[in-house]
């Protein structure tokens, strides 16, 4: 028992001691501040709601890789950004341009609010059109004044 124990915690010890610092993914830290800045502004394609810079995906270490690469060559961001959109479309950009393109992306959310209220508002005249108003009889009026004083008494009685 004390040798599978003693074998346990050297296996676990080796594991730690094996264990490598992080290499840095660039050498230069202003390279890699531009990776940052650029890829801050850019959609992971795989994950579609992270930016390019907080994705863990293959997809985006590559990109990521692709954009050092160009920094390294001395493209500009705005360069960096063009090569982006050739390659993969406008839809990489979280704040793309506005183009005809593009206008269903700028445009589009307004457009299905406004006909979800516009079939709001149709739905509810349509609904109320059906309900007829319907006029109380002086009949109708006696009996909700005699159910109401009744409730008043049994209340009263209650508390007495």
């Amino acid at each position: 028992m004390k040798q599978i124990f003693f074998i346990l915690i050297l296996a676990v010890g080796l594991q730690f001691a094996s264990a490598k610092d992080a290499v840095p993914l660039a050498d230069d830290p202003v390279t890699e501040q531009r990776l940052i800045s650029i890829s801050e502004e850019m959609r992971c394609l795989v994950c579609q709601n992270e930016s390019l810079a907080g994705s863990r995906s293959d997809l985006a270490n590559d990109l990521r890789a692709e954009i050092r690469t160009l920094i390294r060559e001395g493209k500009t961001d705005d360069q960096i950004r063009s090569f982006m959109v050739e390659r993969y479309g406008d839809f990489v950009l979280y704040r793309p341009p506005v183009k005809p393109i593009t206008w269903l992306l700028w445009i589009g959310p307004f457009v299905i609010l406004a006909f979800g209220i516009a079939g709001l508002l149709i739905y509810l005249r349509r609904r109320n059109a059906l309900v007829a108003p319907k006029t109380l009889t002086t009949d109708d009026n006696k009996k909700i004044d005699d159910l109401l004083n009744a409730i008043a008494s049994d209340d009263r009685d209650k508390k007495a």
